[in-house]
């Protein structure tokens, strides 16, 4: 017994079957076809879990983020006790 029952003859012959309905150089074209599908989808995936990570990092940075008025006006305070 072969794959679910199916004898690895019969395998063969389906094989034969489709080679002859669709011709080598069109099952050629859908492998590639279905290997680049498979390609971008896996890069979508990771694209975003690196959008993902990259606002997570953002919201990080956001939370201890120094805003530049009151650098100026702490830098302005240590130059007058300075004086």
């Amino acid at each position: 017994m072969g794959i679910g029952g199916i004898s690895p003859w019969s395998l063969v012959l389906i094989l034969l079957i489709v080679l002859l309905l669709f011709g080598t150089k069109r099952l050629r074209n859908i492998g590639g076809d279905l290997g680049n599908a498979i390609k971008n989808f896996k890069k979508s995936i990771g694209d975003e879990d690196a959008k993902a990570a990259e606002e997570k990092i953002a919201k990080q940075k956001d939370k201890g983020r120094i805003i530049d008025a009151d650098v100026e006006e702490k830098s302005k305070d240590k130059a007058k006790d300075k004086v």
